[in-house]
């Protein structure tokens, strides 16, 4: 299956006015998977009941906060990683480094193998 993407105009990041404006490909999604239906999708092609998955995703949630807070990354088996990372600003001194250069906060996804292999082999028409 393609994923489908459509084209858009942008402007120049940064620049007064948008400066020279040009076409990018944007994917087009094709709804969503809440956790409704991904419980409904696992239950037929396992033995659990979908209130035991329920409660294993949203305990998945639960400790994923709790070892991301620790500074933990957390490995999924084959969906992948989560790490948290921020940005700062630069200072002249590393003694100048303090809690005040901190911006803002982020969770990054590393994908495992499989959704790496997905990537590499996925094919794209125009919508």
């Amino acid at each position: 299956m393609s994923i489908k993407f459509r084209a858009i105009e942008r402007g120049e990041p940064g620049v007064a006015g948008g400066g020279v404006k040009k076409w990018y490909a944007s994917p087009v999604t094709q709804g969503e998977s809440d956790i409704e239906r991904l419980t409904k999708n696992i239950e037929k092609i396992s033995t659990v009941s979908g209130a035991d998955i329920r409660g294993v995703l949203y305990a998945l949630v639960d400790v994923s906060i709790d070892a991301l807070e620790h500074g933990q990354i957390v490995r999924i088996g084959g969906l992948g990683s989560l790490r948290v990372s921020f940005s700062s600003t630069g200072v002249d001194n590393e003694a100048d480094v303090v809690v005040g250069n901190i911006r803002k906060g982020r969770i990054l996804f590393s994908p495992g193998p499989r959704l790496k292999l997905m990537l590499d082999q996925l094919s794209f028409e125009k919508a």
